[in-house]
């Protein structure tokens, strides 16, 4: 069969793999940052494993049978690299299936689970006896390059849903045999080497061979920070970064969710079914709004005047930024809400990028002067003419709101560049503005091994909250993600750790309600659609949560009333 790789023609014969073709081609690598590492056909991603031709042992000279995707594409892959954020999901996944097979192999009994990732890095925490500690690394980072040198293939295989149910179960592993008693499909892939048997939902390297740039540092207790390769870099790998803030908040909500019971989908799913998701949305917002009157302690303790309000798109920051209000107020203080929006320069004086268009969450659209130079008058006690930014026609007008800070006054600044130190002036005294983080970071695993993105659920609020305000459709969301998220990458996670205090806006139950309102839209995507791979992974985690009919019992002031309608502060 002829196959044009990355442009190049090639030809392969029946039964022979896409890895094959690679190799004719010569352009297999043994430098991470140019090793394809999988390949990209029809918009589908596929293992380099992926046979276009099989060959039948069916009748005396056999039968040729082309591969549907390859039929689609007409015959043209693209491979994926680590560089491509697909590529990097695929090597994600590989390192994660030799780091549990190491895990195995030393320590037999034990439990092996994702917690977060910290930047380029993952934690893993290892339950065993005696408990894993710092003395326990070495070991395991030695198993880990005896199987990357082993270089076993992977090669996934299709089983029973009631076969893998079986196997977890017998082999100790009921966090995924709980959830897969929630799979409707009848079948399962799995990987499987020796008595390990694993999925990561998404395609692997050919070979554990592959997984040739990581390291492995202690995290000083019973776990590890496994650390990827650089992004900018991939042949060398990301260094170990220490984030006590964004480690602490995650540490807070694993405590939250054995406080309700929930950690994993199967838990969530167990209290719908037994009519106990009211009880859990009324103490998931029970915890929310004791740490809304936390943080306003804190900041009437500290006497600021000003709380600087930064987060990632759908995080909830309007939500959050209102509901600290209504705290501040019953500390008897008299907030006001302004918008960092409003403090964008007009369009026409953006300079476009090198791709031609507006980077629309650069830091160079606010006018950071006009920012700092306003905040200094009103922390000073001045009044101030605030502007106001007039979406329509991209323009920023001065308002005729004027506005002066009393002895009683907290002004709360909500905006995507809320931690920059661009933004604070430079003579106001440190104390006098609060810096506040918000992020949506669910703390909620498939399994122990396969944990939700913790941008999965921000993506899922916003497809939901651009159909219901703006009659977006899935696609014109999703198209604009990637842009989204190099925008976060690079103008808010760098800030993080400037932040006095990091909310976590998820909420345990709120898959199960999203479900509901998102699953027909994500349904209605057909396969033809560019963005259909993107949707059928959305679809992958959903397709194990069980939907809940329960939007009466969300409070009004609720974050998640951000996305689905019904909040109270908008009306």
């Amino acid at each position: 069969m002829k196959l044009w790789i990355d442009g190049l023609p090639v030809n392969t014969e029946p039964g022979q793999s896409l890895l094959d073709g690679v190799r004719l081609l010569g352009l297999d690598s043994e430098q991470l940052s140019l090793r394809p590492l999988a390949a990209r056909i029809a918009g589908e991603t596929f293992t380099l494993n992926y046979i276009p031709e099989r060959l039948s042992d069916a009748g005396p000279d056999g039968t040729v049978t082309m591969r549907r995707a390859m039929e689609a594409s007409g015959g043209r892959v693209t491979l994926l690299r680590y560089t491509d954020r697909r590529g990097r999901e695929v090597y994600a996944r590989t390192m994660q299936f030799v780091l549990f097979l190491a895990v195995r192999r030393l320590w037999p009994g034990a439990v092996a689970k994702i917690n977060f990732t910290v930047g380029d890095t993952l934690n893993v925490t290892v339950e065993k006896e005696p408990a894993f500690g710092p003395r326990d690394v070495p070991a395991l980072k030695a198993q880990m390059e005896a199987v990357v040198r082993a270089d076993i293939p992977l090669i996934r295989r299709r089983i029973s849903t009631q076969e893998a149910i079986a196997a977890f179960s017998a082999d100790g592993q009921e966090d995924k045999a709980r959830l897969l008693a929630w799979r409707s499909a009848p079948y399962f892939d799995v990987y499987q080497y020796e008595d390990y048997m694993d999925y990561f939902y998404g395609e692997m390297a050919p070979s554990t061979g592959y997984a040739t740039v990581w390291d492995l540092v202690s995290d000083g207790g019973t776990g590890v920070q496994f650390c990827f390769p650089e992004p900018g870099n991939p042949d060398v790998p990301a260094r170990y970064r220490e984030l006590p803030n964004f480690t602490r908040v995650f540490a807070e909500s694993e405590r939250w969710c054995a406080l309700m019971d929930c950690d994993t989908v199967a838990d969530l799913n167990d209290l719908v079914k037994h009519g106990r998701l009211g009880e859990l949305i009324r103490v998931n917002e029970a915890l929310h709004e004791r740490s809304f009157s936390q943080i306003a302690d804190q900041i009437v303790e500290r006497k600021a005047r000003a709380v600087l309000l930064a987060g990632p798109s759908s995080s909830g920051k309007t939500t959050s930024a209102n509901r600290l209000a209504v705290q501040l107020r019953v500390h008897g203080k008299r907030p006001v809400l302004m918008s960092l929006d409003d403090y964008y320069i007009d369009r026409d004086k953006i300079a476009p990028g090198p791709d031609g268009k507006l980077d629309l969450e650069h830091i160079d659209t606010i006018d950071t002067q006009l920012f700092r130079r306003q905040l200094t008058e009103l922390l000073e006690g001045r009044p101030v003419n605030l502007p106001r930014f007039d979406f329509p026609t991209g323009k920023r007008v001065m308002s005729d709101k004027v506005l002066q800070l009393g002895p009683d006054s907290i002004v709360i600044i909500e905006g995507l560049h809320g931690l920059n130190p661009r933004l604070l002036p430079e003579h106001v005294e440190s104390n006098l503005v609060f810096r506040m983080y918000v992020s949506a970071l669910l703390p909620l695993n498939l399994d122990n091994h396969n944990r939700i993105p913790t941008s999965y659920l921000r993506l899922l609020r916003r497809i939901v909250r651009d159909y219901e305000t703006r009659n977006a459709s899935v696609s014109h969301t999703l198209s604009m993600w990637d842009s989204v998220r190099r925008g976060e990458e690079r103008w808010i996670f760098p800030y993080q750790e400037n932040a006095d205090v990091i909310f976590n806006s998820s909420l345990v139950y709120e898959l199960a309600l999203l479900k509901r309102h998102i699953f027909p839209l994500l349904d209605a995507v057909p396969p033809e659609d560019p963005w259909y791979e993107e949707v059928r992974s959305l679809v992958k985690v959903l397709n194990y949560c069980v939907a809940a009919d329960a939007d009466e019992e969300v409070p009004p002031t609720s974050i998640l009333r951000e996305f689905i309608g019904g909040n109270s502060f908008y009306k």
